[in-house]
């Protein structure tokens, strides 16, 4: 039986291998991580991420082929295949800080295999990794390896979270770099096979080591850059009285564009998006290229400036303060049905208010209270560092209350910001909500989610981005 071991048991590691493990009923499949919690997490019946269909799937294989531990040694020294899938986040400090990856956990996961190792053994890199990790990994492997073979895979993941379970059932494609070597090639094939399971042939594409790494950033930075595309004409529709979603769908009728990802909104958020185009950056600069590398961060300065100029329209729409105001976030995760909160655009738009004095009342169907006053006061890049390295217990942000239903943080308010797509902020009763609110009540929607006409016959002063303005707030900028 083949035996296959994960190190790391988060939202890449935990789904991969569930789906592994139900197409693949004759191969083991365990997953380690050194956080105990998280580990009695999976084998509980709340599981540590939120993912739609995944339970069914943990359900299905826990116990029988599946398996959750944290005797990493054990289970690591026994498997055939290794998936790595640990942190990777941007260094806060020393060498190409802000910009660089961090491959501290990836360098101790390698020492560890290196360590424990008594047979030959295929390494697959899962998490994000800037180009030629694989090299490293390589020589930590090879100078510790008392005679026994490592073949070192490329592997990255290209799920996107709330439909992940759906990724890896029917992926685009699967990627698998490898050594051009007949025994680079042989590794290869053998985790080709896994796969082959249930993805079609022609799916499955084969490169070296490098194309592999590199086609993972290039992919997250032509999305990421395509949302920054259409965020920036949004500030040119509001400017002139176009309006960004007739924009966006016209441009998206050409074959060759395409309409996915063209969405105004007031940025993208998650884990990859940021961090690897500052990898980018990074390796540009590190090979002599500043003009590609300067091209890749106006991705980034153009989501910045959109969060930026969605906290100065809702500051300036209100008499140019919002000190003392009550206003309701409505969402805090990056995106729809997710409970993850990494990069969320939430995190700068209140933290924002909160430097203008605002109370800010948050709610959002899948993000815990602990999370998000963790998200508003913990440093850049300190999100991407396992939890029990992250800062302990911290200081509650005053200003804010976490509440568990729109209708109690809208009530009072003076503003609401809707900062999560939901569905369910599609349906609220905003007579009900407009009723219990303060007068001017005003909707910003980040999302572009309800319907501006509606909301105006209500009584709402109403912004969505890249949307011809409310007459209301073409006067108001001026205040400034």
């Amino acid at each position: 039986m083949v035996k296959i071991c994960c190190l790391g048991a988060g939202y890449v590691g935990g789904p991969t291998m569930a789906m592994i493990a139900l197409k693949c009923p004759d191969i083991e499949v365990v997953v380690v991580d050194i956080s105990v919690a998280r580990i009695a997490a999976w084998n509980s019946d709340q599981l540590p991420i939120y993912e739609p269909g995944l339970d069914d799937v943990v359900k299905q294989c826990k116990g029988k082929n599946l398996f959750f531990s944290t005797d990493l040694e054990k289970h690591v020294s026994e498997a055939d295949i290794i998936f790595v899938s640990v942190n990777t986040p941007t260094k806060t400090r020393g060498l190409g800080a802000g910009k660089a990856a961090d491959l501290t956990y990836w360098e101790s996961a390698a020492r560890m295999i290196a360590d424990v190792s008594k047979s030959d053994k295929i390494v697959v890199e899962k998490s994000t990794v800037p180009v030629k990790t694989a090299e490293a990994i390589e020589k930590i492997l090879t100078h510790n390896s008392k005679g026994i073979n490592f073949q070192i895979l490329s592997n990255p993941e290209f799920l996107a979270e709330g439909t992940a379970i759906e990724d890896l059932l029917q992926p685009d494609r699967v990627l698998i770099g490898g050594r051009e070597t007949p025994e680079g090639q042989k590794a290869i094939q053998t985790l080709k096979s896994v796969y082959a399971h249930w993805v079609p042939e022609d799916r499955i594409l084969t490169t070296n080591l490098w194309s592999a790494e590199l086609s993972k950033l290039a992919a997250n930075a032509f999305l990421a850059q395509r949302i920054s595309s259409v965020n920036a004409m949004s500030a040119l529709c509001e400017a002139t009285g176009a309006d960004v979603a007739e924009v966006a769908y016209a441009v998206g009728k050409d074959t060759r564009i395409g309409p996915k990802f063209l969405n105004s909104s007031v940025g993208f958020g998650g884990s990859c998006f940021q961090k690897d185009i500052l990898n980018l950056v990074y390796i540009c600069e590190c090979n002599g290229l500043p003009e590609v590398a300067n091209y890749w961060k106006q991705v980034i300065k153009i989501n910045d400036y959109q969060k930026n100029r969605f906290v100065n329209r809702v500051v300036s729409s209100m008499f140019n303060t919002v000190s003392g105001k009550k206003i309701a976030v409505l969402g805090f995760a990056f995106k729809k049905d997710t409970g993850d909160t990494r990069e969320t655009p939430a995190i700068d738009v209140c933290k924002g208010l909160l430097g203008d004095k605002a109370r800010v009342s948050i709610y959002d169907p899948q993000v815990t209270e602990d999370q998000i006053q963790r998200d508003l006061s913990m440093n850049k890049f300190d999100w991407d560092h396992p939890i029990h390295l992250q800062p302990m217990s911290p200081t509650t942000v005053k200003q804010v209350s976490v509440v568990w239903d729109a209708y109690e943080a809208t009530k009072d308010a003076h503003g609401i910001c809707i900062l999560t797509e939901w569905d369910e902020f599609k349906t609220l009763d905003y007579q009900r909500i407009y009723d219990n609110m303060q007068k001017p009540a005003f909707v910003f929607d980040g999302r572009n989610v309800v319907s501006m006409e509606k909301l105006r016959e209500i009584g709402f002063i109403v912004y969505s981005i890249g949307k011809p303005l409310d007459s209301w707030l073409k006067d108001m900028p001026a205040v400034a």
